[in-house]
This record gives structure tokens, sequence and C-alpha cells, in this order.
């Protein structure tokens, strides 16, 4: 079960998955150890065999397909079928995210609960990887709202101020007569 849903996160494109809170606690360190392995391979720069020897010890957190499968299988001699999506998990696990974490210490992954299902009562939570595309593009879409307005705000406080100069120099003005 907790290959499956590594092989879910790994490959979903918003890099989040929803399951019960409890399968997200146990899934998460199951994930971690993974990603810290191919961040471990990503920081190797001149040593293949400890990279190999790294990703081979990743294969074994997911499902890694037609494992002991002819070349040819069935009745009819049909050809093998494509390698399953723990073969992708693994690809994408050493290309694309050993480079995102390759800085980071730990802490790949965040639960955030939803709270309870309707059927039966079962807390739901999203487990999801730290970083991903989707949370970038938010974080700076807030900065440049966030930019537009203090901008908005300078503009504005700059003309109360032009606007109360001149009253308080017409104050100063009746004080003095």
């Amino acid at each position: 079960m907790l290959r499956n849903l590594a092989t879910s996160l790994i490959n979903s494109r918003e890099e989040r998955i929803v399951t019960t809170l409890p399968k997200a606690k146990e899934l998460r360190p199951f994930v971690e150890r993974a990603i810290t392995l191919s961040r471990r391979a990503h920081n190797l720069s001149d040593d293949a065999a400890q990279a190999l020897h790294l990703r081979r010890q990743a294969a074994g957190f997911f499902h890694a397909g037609n494992v002991g499968v002819g070349s040819l299988t069935g009745k009819r001699r049909q050809v093998r079928p494509e390698r399953g999506a723990g073969v992708a998990a693994l690809r994408r696990l050493f290309s694309e995210l050993g480079e995102r974490y390759k800085d980071r210490p730990g802490g790949y992954t965040r639960i955030l609960k939803l709270g309870h299902r309707d059927g039966d009562a079962a807390e739901i939570a999203i487990i999801e990887l730290v970083g991903n595309p989707r949370e970038i593009e938010a974080a700076e879409a807030e900065k440049k709202r966030k930019a537009a307005a203090s901008k908005k705000k300078a503009s504005k406080g700059g003309k109360k101020a032009a606007k109360s100069e001149p009253a308080e120099d017409t104050e100063s003005a009746d004080q003095s007569e």
C-alpha cells in the first residue's frame, strides 16, 4: 500500500494526493527516505558507483514493474508491456526531485488536514511535496500583489501628505497672527 501511495505522490502532476490521515502519516517517512536517497545521489558528482547504489536502494521503495517476466509473454507470445509507474516514479525522483531538494536537509512533504469523510467519518488529509511549481507560482503572485498594494499605499500616502502640509502652514500662519 505504501509503495502504491508513494508512486502516486511522486508521479502526480500536482504533486499531492488525498488520502486518510493515518495513511498520510505513515507515508511521510517512507517518501522522505526515498527523496533523501535521490538527493544524496544528486550531490555525488564523481562517484557513479555510489550513485547507482543509491538508485537501486531507492528502487526498493517502488514497484519495479515487470521483474522476472521474459521478453515475450502470454499464449500468443505477445510483446512485454511497458514498465510500470514505479519505474517512472524512480526516474522522476532522480532527475527532477533530486535537483529540487539538493540543498534542503529534510522536510520534503507537508500534510494538510481536510476534515472528516461523510461515509465513514475517517479523517481526510492531503499529503504534498514542498516547493511544488503550483506553490512557487502562488508565492510569486502574492509578492506581486503585495508590491502593487505597497505602491498604491505609498501613492495615497504621498497625496495625503501633500494635502496635509498646506493645512499645517495655514494653521501656523493663523497662530502667528
